[in-house]
């Protein structure tokens, strides 16, 4: 056995044996160099492996720490990995789990009993201040009286579906495809719509501007950066070109601009910077950049829009838990927020390159596929006469994990041959070997078909 096998297997024992538990920290590689005995880079090399195996995570400055309770992992180490590009959210090493308790701790010490009361529904004044000026380094300048904290950017978009706009009209045009809870709140709320199609290069703006002039259009909904699923992101023209075609025809824009901190081009402005007059409304999470289970969001809104929909969230849940709120304004204060943004931008800036070379390399010359070289998403049209679901049954035995996207359609825009991938929680060595099996896949079932 080789010697950083051994201090993987060492790690195992301390675990089964109760020594680490989850969330605990591991010894320090220099003491567990000498425990064994080995190296420093022999401890280090064991260390990295379990980490890439999302066993363990490493905080800066602290050392490493359990994730979670993964003795079964250790037994199936030499087992072919599962290849995981269904989940979406940050990447399990890098959440920062720790450094939020720090926060939550924190928020208890200054906000004491506050923490634990009834609280103002538009938010926290002080976090909506902070988020005022976090804002302004995606190009949106706002005042906090705009701003109003959700429980999830979904509530706002879910909101804002129901509520009565200015323009008086009834109908919402979503892109084609679009994220499932999108479509979800569509369909509950039983909305009128109707849809644009996103391409490998986005959407046709003449049919938009048609879609705008013929028929009753609420708002448009767009995520205009790293859109879900599609991975595509809009230039500076077309965001600039979509704002004239809202005024021009008195349609309100839902920008959500949900990943927005991880855009590698700091060239590129939001929807919101060409008509901050409340002509866009803006929206943004936190979930698929900090910790999703914390449920937090943001949208700034128009005057006119405001009071009819703090109206809404009151009826929906009074307001957004408030401890949650105290640690996410202490977090975006000590600049901890800036540095883990910046340590997920350049990994998934290159997750995305390699991702679309795969595509390039390993996908047969008839399928198409879309994405970008930055963001979470991108989707692949299989050749027909293959359907997505079946497709998804195959490579699910082969270890690789995908989602049809039959559900992120409007019924009628619903195509049956595409799928979605997420390379978020994939490490970076995996997406190749994901994307040859892919291929594969594609050729032998349509070999099998004919």
């Amino acid at each position: 056995m080789k010697k950083y096998a051994e201090i993987m297997d060492t790690i195992q024992k301390k675990v089964v044996q109760g020594e680490i538990v989850p969330g605990s920290r591991l010894p320090s590689i220099r003491s567990l160099a000498q425990e064994i005995p080995c190296s420093i880079n022999t401890v280090i090399k064991a260390y990295k492996e379990l980490e890439q195996q999302h066993v363990i995570y490493s905080v800066p400055q602290s050392g490493y720490f359990l994730v979670k309770d993964h003795r079964p992992d250790f037994k199936k180490r030499n087992s072919p990995p599962l290849i995981d590009f269904q989940s979406a959210g940050p990447d399990q090493g890098l959440m920062p789990y720790i450094d939020y308790k720090h926060c939550i701790n924190e928020a208890i010490d200054l906000y004491k009993e506050a923490m634990f009361a009834y609280s103002d529904t538009q938010g926290l004044p002080s976090l909506r201040h902070e988020l005022a000026r976090q804002l302004q380094e995606l190009q949106v300048f706002t005042e906090r009286e705009r701003i109003v904290v959700v429980t999830g950017s979904q509530q706002a978009l879910h909101l804002l579906i129901s509520l009565p706009f200015p323009n008086g009209k009834q109908t919402i045009c979503v892109e084609q495809p679009t994220h499932p809870s999108m479509i979800e709140s569509l369909r509950h709320q039983n909305a009128r719509t109707a849809g644009i199609e996103i391409h490998r290069d986005g959407p046709d703006l003449s049919q938009l501007e048609h879609i705008f002039r013929t028929e009753d259009i609420k708002f448009f909904y767009t995520v205009s950066r790293f859109h879900n699923p599609t991975g595509y992101s809009y230039s500076n023209k077309q965001r600039k070109r979509i704002v004239e075609l809202a005024q021009k025809y008195d349609v309100f824009i839902v920008e959500d601009d949900y990943m927005g901190d991880l855009d590698h081009n700091k060239k590129q402005d939001p929807m919101f910077a060409f008509d901050p007059s409340g002509r866009v409304i803006y929206t943004k999470s936190f979930s698929k950049v900090l910790l999703p289970g914390l449920r937090l969001g943001l949208v700034v809104l128009p005057d006119s829009l405001k009071e009819n929909f703090l109206r809404g969230k009151f009826g929906m849940d009074v307001h957004t838990p408030v401890l949650t709120q105290g640690a996410l304004e202490i977090y975006l204060k000590s600049g901890m927020y800036g540095a883990h943004i910046h340590k997920l931008r350049n990994l998934y800036h290159k997750k995305g390159i390699i991702v679309q070379k795969a595509y390039q390399n390993y996908l047969p010359a008839n399928t198409a596929y879309t994405g970008s070289n930055s963001g979470f998403y991108s989707s692949i049209e299989l050749p027909h006469p293959l359907k997505a679901t079946h497709f998804v049954q195959h490579l699910k035995k082969e270890g690789i994990l995908l989602e049809s996207m039959e559900e992120m359609y409007l019924p009628d825009f619903k195509k049956l041959n595409t799928v979605r991938l997420s390379v978020s929680k994939v490490d970076k060595h995996l997406i190749p070997k994901g994307i040859i099996k892919i291929g594969k896949a594609i050729e032998v079932l349509l070999t099998n078909w004919v």
